[in-house]
């Protein structure tokens, strides 16, 4: 049964999240333009040996709107949110932007983290490559597009994957009873987009149990990166997910979960 933490007018900084098991807190930090419901069927399987928070990140999800937009702040949410519940050493696993915000919360307060989980996400500096993805939704007009397959239509002269595209459409909601919107602030993410591929401050370190799980398919970790992934993370694993690009969680969820259970499980 999940626990749904709402905002209310005293906690306006305190990030959504739903909370399903018991036992160790697991977080579980979403990429760029997601939201903690995407994750909501494998929590169910984490919620066997753990108490798991699905997350939404600032700008993202039910989360709070602000202009501010960075890892640094990400990081102060979390640590927000990690003071809020009572927790104290937090197993993290971020993917993508999430695996961002994990590792700078690793490093720079490695007494809040027990292990840490990196999905297909390397600490270097990423160039904005979301450029079409971000052109799609800057020309949804939700006074013209009244309906998700109207915005589907418009998406479609800009994104051709389909798994894209309706993982995009799960950010839309309606936000009166006569008008769609995005959940994700959208004009506060176009305007720090360049923060998004932000490289992990230098000579950082986390020494902590670190699993780096990467898509067989996916070009975000190459091998180059293994000497600064334990540059940073001198006990770090790095594992490829078969059959699985970018979104691995999704693409293949049963070598995943067995993955990332193994390894916060083993002592």
């Amino acid at each position: 049964m999940y626990r749904q933490r709402m905002n209310n007018p005293t906690q306006m900084n305190l990030l959504h999240s739903k909370i399903v098991g018991t036992g160790e807190p697991l977080l579980i930090l979403h990429g760029f333009l997601g939201m903690g419901d995407n994750w909501k069927t494998l929590a169910k399987r984490f919620s066997k040996n753990f108490e798991v928070h699905l997350i939404d990140q600032r700008n993202h999800g039910r989360s709070f709107h602000s202009d501010i937009f960075n890892y640094e702040v990400l990081v102060d949410d979390l640590l927000n949110y990690i003071e809020h519940y009572k927790l104290e050493k937090v197993n993290v696993l971020g993917h993508s932007m999430g695996g961002k915000t994990a590792m700078l919360l690793a490093v720079t307060h490695p007494e809040k983290v027990k292990k840490l989980i990196v999905a297909d996400i390397a600490p270097k500096f990423y160039p904005t490559h979301h450029d079409l993805i971000l052109e799609g939704l800057g020309a949804v007009d939700f006074t013209k597009q009244k309906t998700r397959k109207e915005v589907e239509e418009v998406l479609k002269n800009y994104i051709s994957d389909y798994g894209i595209r309706q993982f995009l459409l799960k950010n839309v909601y309606w936000k009166t009873k006569d008008t769609l919107g995005f959940r994700f602030n959208l004009p506060a993410l176009l305007e720090n987009i360049d923060e998004i591929g932000t490289a992990l401050p230098p000579l950082a370190v986390f020494e902590g149990e670190t699993l780096f799980l990467k898509g067989e398919n996916s070009s975000y970790i190459t091998d180059d990166d293994k000497i600064l992934i334990t540059a940073h993370f001198p006990k770090a694993t790095i594992v490829t997910v078969k059959n699985a690009g970018h979104w691995l969680h999704a693409e293949n969820p049963n070598d995943f979960y067995d993955y990332v259970v193994r390894f916060l499980t083993e002592k």
